[in-house]
């Protein structure tokens, strides 16, 4: 793990060491099914997995869980066509916003647009995306008045990154922008969040709650390297930090608990249940946040190097905490 710690500096994107350990390890098939190459892990397995890699590095951590997140998807895909996609090394990823458009042209879809924040856009061999739908012209919209949309997977030969992330931390996660445009998807490459077509019990899980806790354990895991990392002359200013770690790992493992348990028994996701994970999840994100600042002036000038470990973690986790989950 040291030599993984070494390879994973603070540059805009992963070495090719750090991307060939990804592979061998199978991570970016966490959640993918066994039939189809992966670790097919339950939900507890995994989130201790995406964990442990954010407690090595933010960008490793972050990429990976999103990424990972995104080959979650195999399961919202018809069977012969995951099939299809994952015969060879498949790693999805893409953005969550609705940014562009998918006109019906008979059985296929035009997509046109240009969507945000796309993590490890230049390690993907597929994006997907949101688009409203719109037929002859005219965009559709849902009974309530909401746009009607369609997620779509398309290989990344079909994509023009737009390499626009410049920010202060989590550099290699690589979350461009992208462009697509007048590209012709057929209509069995798109699908529907919350409707899967696997029988693996993970796919049962909530997407909302799944991403929730898939976040949540990266900002603990961050948390906890800076922990590791951090060093004061008064060792009692860390007990917050340990004290607030630990809260968070017990009620995130616990309510992940009680997912598995949901999951297996097919009871259903009610919209109080989604709200107080999420709830549960920002608050402790919040409250991780509020003692990483109080202990940052007792580091010393070194957690202010740019060139420092511990200044690094600083960076990573407060760019973390700009994801929109965790704003709204």
């Amino acid at each position: 793990m040291q030599q993984l710690k070494e390879w994973c500096s603070d540059a805009p994107v992963f070495r090719q060491e750090v991307l060939d350990w990804i592979a061998k390890e199978n991570l970016w098939n966490v959640w993918v099914p066994k039939a189809f190459g992966g670790r097919e892990m339950s939900l507890i397995e995994g989130l201790k997995q995406l964990q442990s890699l954010a407690r090595i590095d933010g960008s490793l951590g972050w990429t990976v869980t999103l990424c990972s997140g995104a080959n979650f998807f195999i399961g919202n895909l018809q069977p012969e066509v995951a099939k299809e996609l994952f015969a060879q090394p498949t790693i999805f990823g893409g953005s969550g916003g609705m940014f562009g458009t998918a006109e019906k042209e008979g059985s296929s879809y035009r997509l046109n647009g240009t969507w945000r924040y796309a993590t490890g856009a230049p390690y993907l061999t597929h994006f997907t995306l949101n688009a409203k739908i719109v037929e002859n012209g005219v965009e559709q919209k849902n009974e309530d008045g909401s746009p009607k949309f369609l997620s779509f997977v398309i290989p990344a030969s079909e994509v023009r990154i737009i390499n626009d992330w410049n920010t202060m931390g989590l550099k290699a996660s690589a979350t461009h922008s992208f462009e697509v445009k007048d590209v012709l998807v057929r209509e069995e490459y798109s699908f529907v969040y919350n409707q899967f077509h696997l029988p693996q019990p993970i796919f049962k899980t909530h997407f909302s709650v799944f991403a929730d806790l898939t976040l949540w354990v990266n900002y603990i895991g961050m948390a906890e390297h800076f922990l590791e990392e951090a060093q004061v002359k008064d060792e009692s200013r860390l007990a917050e930090l340990k004290s607030v770690t630990s809260s968070a790992n017990d009620q995130l493992y616990e309510i992940a608990n009680q997912v598995e348990s949901m999951t297996e028994n097919d009871a259903e996701f009610t919209e109080p249940f989604i709200q107080e994970v999420h709830q549960a999840a920002s608050a402790s994100v919040k409250g991780l946040s509020a003692v990483i600042i109080g202990l940052q002036p007792y580091l010393g000038v070194n957690a202010s190097r740019e060139d420092a470990v511990l200044n690094q973690i600083f960076r990573d986790y407060f760019t973390a905490t700009q994801h929109h989950i965790f704003t709204r």
